[in-house]
């Protein structure tokens, strides 16, 4: 979801430079909703379980593209599936590009020993890239980002209202690794939940995650578990209302980047120097673990790595220091 998420600031300032291009996106169709709105882009959906399912199913897909007579093909994601398609429009004399996903470099980061500690480049730096290689050179400079959505009655019914600060929390992510201990987020929700103007919006999903958020938010009124509630295209109207979101290296802070509104990060066994930063956020926004104590850090690029003693390593981010930042 998140590299999804990092496209859309790149692909609003590309068409907003260059209105005489047309774009045609091809993802999931669950992702089509962060595209909406934008002009000159198209959304094609990528039918991976039945039409483009498969090798064959590729085949099918690169068929499917040739009827939009594309000019040229940017490979953002760069995995088997698209450089299939990317090299199928080669073959057929069309320009093509891909993202360099900076593997090398990222390794180098992460590694125990010999740790090469310096930042990355973004991926949204990466993207341009990949435009500029097909001779579109993309300005990040002054970023736009789309008008607050105009809530419902029935998400404004759920949250009591857009009177009040509304301040989002999304304590989850894929790994153990990335997550902040949930007694220390108890503590955080705790102390900002003492001030009645704000209103504390839990997100997250699944069956498991869903119970953990009722208990974080058990017997506060201003603390209201959204999972489960609304729809995927209601979350995304409600979080382009947020004044703030506090979230782990995960999704949900590229998906609020997106829209343009105040991330706060908190990094474990990730760091922000591996590139997946929220787009247009200050460095100072994104809480990392005591690499002091922690030498090792960042263990791994996306979490999947586990460091023996590392367990620990976000309680060294003070719930005093993430309420400060939200506040």
């Amino acid at each position: 979801m998140g590299d999804v998420a990092m496209t859309v600031p790149v692909l609003r300032a590309f068409v907003n430079q260059f209105p005489e291009v047309n774009i045609t996106v091809i993802s999931r169709p669950f992702f089509k909703p962060f595209f909406e709105g934008i002009p000159n882009l198209s959304f094609f959906a990528f039918d991976e379980k039945k039409r483009h399912k498969g090798f064959l199913g590729l085949l099918r897909l690169f068929q499917d593209l040739k009827y939009l007579n594309v000019d040229a093909f940017a490979d953002l994601h760069n995995v088997l599936r698209s450089k299939v398609i990317r090299n199928l429009f080669a073959l057929s004399g069309k320009k093509t590009a891909s993202v360099d996903k900076g593997r090398a470099e990222k390794k180098a980061l992460t590694q125990p020993e010999n740790k090469v500690f310096q930042q990355l480049p973004t991926m949204s730096e990466r993207h341009v890239k990949v435009f500029e290689e097909l001779g579109f050179t993309v300005d990040l400079s002054q970023p736009e980002f789309p008008d607050k959505a105009i809530l419902g009655d029935e998400i404004l019914t759920i949250i009591g209202g857009k009177n009040q600060k509304l301040i989002g929390i999304a304590p989850f992510a894929q790994y153990d690794s990335k997550v902040y201990p949930l007694d220390l987020m108890q503590q955080v929700i705790d102390k900002l939940a003492l001030d009645t103007t704000n209103t504390i919006l839990l997100f997250g999903g699944g069956k498991k995650e869903i119970e953990l958020l009722n208990s974080l938010a058990f017997n506060k009124a201003n603390v209201i578990n959204m999972a489960g509630k609304i729809k995927f295209q209601q979350e995304l109207q409600l979080i382009s209302n947020l004044d703030v979101m506090l979230s782990m290296d995960s999704g949900n802070a590229h998906i609020a980047a997106m829209l343009g509104i105040k991330v706060i990060t908190l990094w474990g066994a990730t760091h922000p120097y591996a590139g997946f930063s929220p787009f247009n956020q200050p460095i100072e926004n994104s809480l990392i673990s005591d690499r002091n104590l922690f030498p090792k850090l960042p263990t791994s690029v996306y979490g999947n790595v586990k460091v023996e003693g590392y367990a620990d390593a976000m309680r060294t981010i003070l719930p005093e220091t993430i309420v400060r930042l939200v506040l």
